[in-house]
């Protein structure tokens, strides 16, 4: 009886199975409608996104300078005009003292105070002044006689920013178009060549450079040579810088500048590279190099930090040496030929 109902159950299911297979064969197939042909092109042109962030403008040269210019507050909100009172003569007395220009210098800027007034008020009077004291020429050379080649030579202490200063020099030069070869004659630092190394690989110059502790007349030597052969245009040199006031340092700075003067080389500007954040200690060192470098004009680098300007009136007044060159920041383009009237205005100009 059991086999029996089991067989009956297995016929109605096989049945029920049949059924359900034969009306989806009797169903109508279902068909996609037609799609639309895609076009050939999606986008025409893409359009720029345009930028949440406006370019932020360059700063002047009164914002890079700040610290300097903050200096000169109360000589900007002096008022009154013709003879100079004893306090105001006071008050700008201190106020160059703090800006590094120096005992000398505040002392004979304060007798034209004295001996001439201020007609147009003791501001106007005072950049009248200092414009007086930067009346040098800041004209740099860059050509030589016919069949040499150009040099620029420069030395100053270790840690001034020189290396990075003939740096951004050779990228000017590329800039405009002049072919650059990079003597590394500071031997006595393996850093300082390394460093230029790098810069020749960004500025894209042609670079000499020897083993540390080589011997820095031979560099230049060698580097008067390749450029001559390739017909470059300037040879940037770099020397050591270990010490202002030791002989043996400023002898070697002298044999260096002979090797660099001699056929198929000209020295054309010997520039002395200083840190304006050291004050009246860069004078000092100044001094130190001017008979052995027979320097021509000084790089005044940092003006943009905690330095307080005046040190470019003092060198100028005291060594009778230009400022032809200034670094205002860390950028390749940041180090900017000096110009007198914008660097007393952003001082003094209300």
């Amino acid at each position: 009886m059991t086999y029996v109902i089991i067989a009956i159950a297995v016929l109605v299911v096989a049945g029920a199975v049949l059924l359900i297979v034969r009306r989806r064969r009797n169903r109508p197939a279902l068909t996609s409608p037609a799609r639309a042909a895609m076009p050939e092109v999606l986008v025409g042109e893409l359009a720029a996104r345009p930028s949440l962030e406006a370019e932020a403008p360059a700063p002047s040269l009164a914002q890079r300078l700040a610290t300097s210019r903050g200096v000169f507050d109360r000589v900007r909100s002096m008022t009154g005009v013709g003879a100079v009172s004893a306090e105001q003569l006071d008050v700008v007395e201190e106020v160059l003292l703090r800006s590094d220009i120096g005992v000398v210098t505040t002392g004979a800027i304060l007798e034209e105070l004295r001996k001439n007034g201020a007609p147009d008020g003791v501001a106007a009077a005072l950049r009248r002044i200092l414009l007086d004291s930067l009346r040098a020429s800041r004209s740099v050379v860059t050509t030589a006689d016919e069949g040499r080649v150009p040099v620029w030579l420069f030395v100053g202490v270790n840690g001034v920013g020189k290396t990075t200063t003939i740096g951004k020099l050779a990228q000017r030069h590329v800039d405009e178009g002049r072919s650059v070869v990079l003597a590394a004659g500071d031997t006595f630092r393996a850093a300082a060549a390394d460093q230029l190394q790098r810069w020749a690989e960004r500025t894209g110059a042609d670079i000499v450079r020897s083993a540390e502790g080589a011997d820095p007349g031979s560099v230049v030597h060698d580097a008067l040579g390749r450029a001559a052969a390739r017909g470059a245009d300037i040879v940037l040199a770099d020397t050591a810088g270990r010490r202002a006031n030791s002989t043996n340092l400023l002898d070697e700075l002298s044999k260096v500048r002979r090797v660099a003067d001699r056929a198929p080389g000209q020295v054309v500007e010997t520039f002395m590279v200083l840190d304006a954040t050291t004050g009246q200690n860069a004078l000092s060192q100044a001094r130190e190099f001017l008979a052995a470098a027979a320097v021509t004009g000084i790089v005044l680098t940092k003006l943009d930090g905690t330095a307080r300007g005046g040190i470019v009136v003092a060198i100028e007044r005291e060594l009778a040496i230009p400022v032809k060159f200034v670094g205002v920041g860390e950028g390749v383009h940041d180090l900017i030929t000096f110009d007198p009237v914008a660097f007393v205005d952003s001082l003094l100009e209300a």
